[in-house]
């Protein structure tokens, strides 16, 4: 590898998993594909099979973003595909829920009994009744998320609407405001920046394709700063590490442009051209001195004044921001800010200057086609995905009464861990958990159903962090009686005596009517083209600057000050919003640290959970303090703790360290609690409680108080 990275990214990367044995002068078939997991970089990848066996997995060779590299989580993938405690057969719970105790049935007998209890509770409570719980597991078009599997099914029933809260929609709603769009610059274009900001983004770690652009773009100058509470791996090799305090990266970005205009640097022909309402942002931006700004990020005032100066100068400047910084009582506002900052330093004109949060609207897929909201006979009640406790134990007219996740695993993953638990434990719940391993929430489910994983089913990707899509030609058959999402929900719609016909494309269907809606960052590329080459880049120029001919905006204009967010609501002047209990200084004085559950080197979300040898280099759930913290509290490194707050409390190694600033409690999230034998995990602390927009979720805005844990026995 080329890579000029040292020793601390090595570890995020790999060349390609090893190969299992093929004798000499035997044909191999290639099969190009994808990854399908949350991640930006959704890595094209090729399976080579022998015999119909998948003999190796490797990233491809040339794909101009991924470059033939896959990270340190996916590297094992064909491994865990055959993993031995794989589902492969369906069951019906035996124990009582909770227990994981199951017994096998025949595809038939669980058809069967899923439509006779939809058909129920549809006739008793109404469609509504149902909630399809679908999660990030697969970002797929055809299999997962992106492309709403299984709505044209949940439509023409009538089902609850499931509302996707959890990752990232303030900070998409908050951009929207100021830009009119989610859409940013492409990341690739970082390369061309002399300046850098990564807001709350441990590339190496979550997207670590982005570090080689980062490393080009240094090498060629450019200044790299990360700005987050935490020394992460991405932090030790950037140029400059600016340890704020969480949820406070607005108040950090006005107190930097202060600066910018009190040197007189702000690019006047573009705000006069190009935006709109600065002379009220200006006058915001007065307020957020140096000294008032370092106050409220915890930074010394030197910090405020050196980086705003250098903002001040240096032309383009980039900016990069992960989904982290968004997940609090203000996030949505931070993001808004974020992506009004280049409107003053003229930045958005620049090739390499402004913001990338997600590139996933790029995408001119016809969504649409496959969601079919026109089965819908009338409008239908959304349920929040972050709200689940709260849905399943409190919300009536109707009840829920029928819950079908998948791509999921809300027992750990999800807020309000406790009154998941006590909603899934419900006798009248009835659950049915689609997935490709016993994960937690699985015991709680009434059915389960054996998924295909991705080198076994047709699906179609794009990235949320580049410009390409990606086709995966199934490689292999499945194990067992393994079946995919679409292949589940056309066989449950046939036995339900469903007869739209609509309900029974078949995937390859599917896959043309996304890729026919004549959006022009689709011209050229069909089905059999993408098919053909694996990868396709989408038709926009590189580098790109986004908003040359305006912003879609309701004036055409980057606005600072938004009616449409006065109409919703919210502040119409872009500001600073601070978290609720991270900077709450009365709950502080009871509840003294923030915690922080930021990204695992070693899984994604939860998947990889059970990975026997990703789970090893994991280590134990662990909880990271400063010294100082840590010496206040009388203890010391490798001692168990207990973590709590009034919502709940679990327990985790210490690890004592001054990558954390004094204050912040970081730990990591991923671990399944069944398997670590703790009763709970880090959500269990977390709030059911909306971010500022968009109502996502706020991991980050969340105050505990950790103390050694009671020795047991």
């Amino acid at each position: 590898m080329n890579l000029d990275t040292g020793d601390a990214a090595r570890g995020a990367l790999a060349v390609s998993a090893p190969a299992v044995s093929v004798p000499a002068g035997r044909a191999l078939k290639i099969l190009p594909g994808g990854c399908p997991l949350d991640c930006p970089d959704a890595c094209s990848w090729q399976v080579e099979v022998e015999d119909g066996v998948a003999v190796r997995l490797r990233g491809t060779p040339d794909h101009p973003y991924t470059r033939g590299t896959l990270c340190v989580k996916v590297n094992q993938y064909l491994e865990h595909t055959r993993a031995p405690d794989r589902l492969t057969h369906p069951l019906r719970r035996t124990g009582r829920k909770g227990e994981g105790r199951f017994e096998r049935i025949g595809w038939d007998e669980a058809l069967d009994e899923i439509a006779g209890r939809l058909t129920d509770v549809i006739d008793h409570y109404g469609g509504q009744a149902i909630w399809p719980y679908q999660g990030t597991g697969n970002l797929g078009y055809l299999q997962g998320l992106q492309g709403r599997a299984g709505s044209r099914l949940w439509n023409t029933l009538g089902a609850s609407r499931h509302d996707m809260t959890i990752c990232s929609v303030a900070g998409l709603v908050g951009t929207g405001y100021t830009l009119g769009t989610s859409r940013g610059i492409d990341p690739e274009d970082l390369r061309h920046s002399r300046l850098i900001l990564l807001w709350g983004c441990n590339t190496l770690t979550t997207s670590h394709h982005l570090w080689k652009v980062l490393s080009q773009a240094q090498r060629a100058g450019a200044y790299v700063v990360a700005i987050d509470p935490v020394l992460t791996k991405t932090a030790r090799l950037a140029d400059e590490h600016v340890p704020l305090n969480p949820g406070t990266d607005a108040a950090l970005a006005l107190g930097l442009l202060n600066v910018v205009v009190s040197l007189g640097a702000e690019d006047r022909a573009y705000l006069a051209e190009h935006t709109e309402g600065w002379p009220e942002f200006r006058a915001r931006i007065e307020q957020f001195t140096p000294e008032r700004t370092a106050e409220i990020c915890g930074l010394p005032v030197e910090t405020v004044e050196r980086l705003g100066r250098r903002l001040a100068v240096t032309r383009p400047t980039g900016m990069k921001a992960a989904q982290g910084i968004q997940r609090h009582a203000g996030g949505g506002m931070a993001l808004r800010t974020l992506a009004a900052l280049p409107g003053v330093t003229g930045d958005w004109k620049l090739p390499g200057g402004g913001l990338a949060y997600s590139t996933d609207g790029y995408f001119g897929g016809d969504r649409e086609a496959l969601f079919r909201d026109d089965l819908l006979s009338e409008p239908v009640r959304s349920l929040s995905m972050t709200r689940l406790g709260e849905a399943l134990t409190t919300v009536e007219d109707p009840p829920v009464k029928a819950l079908f996740v998948y791509g999921a695993n809300p027992a750990t993953a999800v807020g309000g861990q406790g009154q998941i638990h006590q909603g899934l434990l419900r006798a009248d719940l009835f659950t049915v958990v689609m997935d490709h391993f016993r994960t937690d929430t699985v015991d709680y489910a009434d059915l389960v159903l054996p998924a295909t994983m991705q080198t076994e089913h047709t699906d179609l990707l794009d990235g949320y962090g580049h410009m390409y899509i990606t086709w995966n030609e199934p490689a292999v058959a499945p194990p067992g009686e393994c079946l995919s999402t679409t292949e589940t929900f056309r066989r449950l719609a046939a036995r339900l005596g469903l007869k739209d016909p609509s309900l029974f494309d078949s995937d390859e269907d599917l896959a043309r009517q996304l890729l026919s809606g004549g959006h022009p960052s689709l011209d050229g590329v069909d089905l059999d083209r993408l098919r053909r080459e694996g990868y396709v880049r989408l038709n926009y120029p590189s580098p790109l600057v986004p908003f040359a001919d305006g912003f879609p905006t309701p004036s055409g204009k980057l606005e600072f000050v938004s009616a449409t967010a006065a109409a919703d609501g919210y502040d119409p002047l872009t500001g600073y919003t601070p978290p609720k209990e991270a900077a709450d200084p009365e709950l502080a004085r009871r509840l003294p640290l923030v915690l922080i559950s930021s990204a695992s080197h070693f899984f994604l979300n939860t998947t990889f959970g059970n990975k026997e040898s990703l789970v090893r280099r994991a280590g134990a759930p662990f909880v990271e303090l400063h010294p100082d913290d840590a010496a206040a509290r009388g203890l010391t490194e490798g001692q168990q703790v207990r973590i709590f707050n009034d919502r709940g409390a679990f327990t985790a190694q210490l690890r004592v360290s001054d990558a954390v600033r004094p204050g912040v409690a970081r730990t990591a999230k991923g671990w399944w609690s069944k398997l670590t034998g703790h009763a709970a995990g880090v959500n269990a602390t977390v709030a059911e409680r909306d971010s500022d927009m968009g109502g996502g979720a706020v991991y980050h805005d969340n105050r505990v108080e950790v103390s050694a844990a009671e020795r047991q026995g």
